[in-house]
C-alpha cells in the first residue's frame, strides 16, 4: 500500500510533454497530451517546467512542430531564478524548423507560475527565440478559468499569446485564442504580461 501511494505522489510531478534539445529531427514533432488534476514542480536554478507542451531547443527539425493538449484542474511551477513554466505551449528556442509551429490548446481552471528572477509562464502560448522558422506559426487556445503569473524581475507572463524574438519567419503569423474569465499577471520589475497578442521583437 505504501509503495502504491509513493508512486502515485511521484506520478503528480511528471509532465506530458516533449522536449528536444541539441536534436536532429527528420521529421515532424506532433504532442497530443491530456493532462488532469495534475501538478508539475521545478525549483532552484534554471528550471524549466513544462506540462502538455513541446519544447525545442538549440536544434533543427525538418517538419512541423505540433502541440495539441488539454489541461484541466491543473499547476504548472517554476520557481528560483532563470526558470520557465509552459503550460498547453509550443516553445522553440535557438533551432531551425523547417515547417509551420502549430498550437492548439485547451487549458480550463488550471495555473501556471514563474516566480523569481528572468522567469517566463506561458499558456496556451507559442514562444519562438533566437529561431529561423520556415512556415506559419499558428495559435489556437481556449483558456478558461486559469491563471497565469509571472512574479519578481525580468518576467514574462504569456497567456492565449504568439510572442516571437530575435527570429525569422518565412510564413504569417496567426494567433486565434479565446480566454474567458482569467486572470494573467507580472508583477515586479520589468515585467511583460500578453493576454491574447501577437508580440514580435
Amino acid at each position: 500500500m505504501k509503495k502504491t501511494l509513493l508512486i502515485a505522489g511521484l506520478a503528480l510531478f511528471i509532465s506530458t510533454g516533449i522536449a528536444m534539445a541539441q536534436s536532429d529531427v527528420q521529421g515532424v514533432i506532433v504532442n497530443k497530451s491530456n493532462v488532469k488534476d495534475s501538478a508539475n514542480v521545478s525549483v532552484g536554478v534554471g528550471n524549466r517546467a513544462n506540462m502538455g507542451t513541446v519544447g525545442v531547443s538549440n536544434s533543427s527539425v525538418k517538419g512541423a512542430v505540433i502541440n495539441q493538449s488539454n489541461v484541466q484542474n491543473s499547476a504548472n511551477v517554476a520557481a528560483g531564478v532563470g526558470n520557465t513554466a509552459n503550460m498547453g505551449s509550443v516553445d522553440v528556442k535557438n533551432s531551425n524548423v523547417k515547417g509551420a509551429l502549430i498550437n492548439q490548446s485547451n487549458v480550463k481552471d488550471s495555473a501556471n507560475v514563474a516566480i523569481g528572477v528572468g522567469n517566463t509562464a506561458n499558456m496556451g502560448s507559442i514562444d519562438a527565440k533566437n529561431s529561423n522558422i520556415q512556415g506559419a506559426v499558428i495559435n489556437r487556445s481556449n483558456v478558461q478559468g486559469s491563471a497565469n503569473v509571472a512574479a519578481g524581475v525580468a518576467n514574462t507572463a504569456n497567456m492565449g499569446s504568439t510572442q516571437i524574438q530575435n527570429s525569422n519567419v518565412q510564413g504569417a503569423v496567426i494567433n486565434q485564442s479565446n480566454v474567458k474569465d482569467s486572470a494573467n499577471i507580472a508583477t515586479g520589475i520589468g515585467n511583460e504580461a500578453n493576454m491574447g497578442s501577437v508580440i514580435v521583437k
